[in-house]
């Protein structure tokens, strides 16, 4: 089969295909319009997030079998119309999982410690020790919304700091396993003391914490989000810090993301609610890297070409 690569990952990708007898094609500087001009020369496409692959590029790909996309999810394709045209679809989570848990882990940590404060203040000569008291993760009840690779690997994290209870909400049922016991929404927000965001960017899930969301949790309440900017509606979200509804928030996505998002720091026009977050001390910053680590960058790879594999050559 020829496989067409049109973004740069972990160099096995290639490798491997050339052993198993896949012709290796590499174009990473064609538009959308040039590489749907000649995608039917190809069986397989292997992507990141270049560009969105939709029902009109898909019309282009005649010959196209298999769409390898090297991340958690397959947002940008239009998945339904790919499946009715016979596409095998393989998207990697299993692949980044692990560290998706860990970073999410680690922004938790240090919102309850209060490192990037601390940090800021002690580089700065100022040594408050009262004023940077953190808090405990044990005996919290963590919540966790969207129970699938990632959130499973963040509740598996969880397994050592004794926490009251992890607790897990999905639209699907029976997810739960041993370390999650799966709850009713109701419960859900009366019982959470951090609620970590584990889902897919999808109709439902688009603005689902906005106001009235947050606003039904007995609790004052940390979010996570390592999930998907768009989730979130970011005004709302600072809001409620604002209240004393969210006492602190540990974002890796923005929902600005895909608005040219350097761009913003050099007009001048900074969101006022984005603004907020910039000079919060209540607020930890990552630049959508919770799935990118060195480990992950190579498991992603395989697990592609495992998928790969399987579907056509086992």
């Amino acid at each position: 089969m020829k496989v067409l690569h049109v973004d740069i990952n972990h160099p096995l990708i290639i490798e491997q295909f050339s052993e198993l007898g896949f012709q290796n094609y590499e174009d990473y500087s064609s538009t959308k319009e040039q590489i749907e001009a000649k995608i039917e020369d190809y069986d397989g496409l292997i992507i990141r997030s270049r560009f969105t692959i939709d029902e009109h590029f898909l019309d282009k790909a005649k010959n196209l079998k298999f769409i390898g996309r090297l991340g958690a999810g397959l947002e940008n394709i239009d998945t339904k119309y790919a499946k009715s045209l016979g596409i095998f679809l393989a998207a990697a989570p299993e692949g980044n999982r692990n560290a998706v848990g860990e970073h999410a882990l680690g922004m938790l940590l240090s919102l309850f410690n209060k490192l990037n404060s601390a940090d800021k203040e002690v580089r700065s000569g100022k040594w408050d020790r009262e004023g940077n008291r953190g808090i405990e993760l044990e005996g919290k009840v963590v919540g966790i919304i969207g129970y699938g690779n990632m959130g499973k690997a963040f509740a598996k994290k969880l397994k050592g700091f004794d926490v009251e209870e992890v607790i897990c909400y999905d639209i699907k049922g029976g997810v739960e396993d041993e370390n999650a016991r799966q709850v009713g929404i109701m419960e859900f927000q009366n019982r959470a003391d951090v609620i970590s965001l584990h889902v897919p960017q999808t109709e439902l899930t688009i603005g689902m914490v906005n106001t009235e969301f947050l606003e039904k949790f007995d609790n004052p309440i940390w979010i996570i989000n390592t999930a998907r900017g768009k989730c979130i509606v970011t005004s709302d979200l600072v809001d409620a810090i604002k209240s004393g509804k969210v006492l602190g928030a540990g974002l890796d996505v923005l929902e600005y993301e895909k608005a040219s998002f350097e761009h913003m720091f050099t007009d001048d026009t900074l969101p006022e609610a984005f603004q907020y977050l910039i000079n919060s001390d209540q607020v930890i910053l990552s630049p959508h890297v919770a799935g990118w680590t060195v480990e992950s960058k190579i498991k992603l790879a395989q697990t592609v070409v495992d998928k790969v594999k399987a579907k056509f050559l086992e």
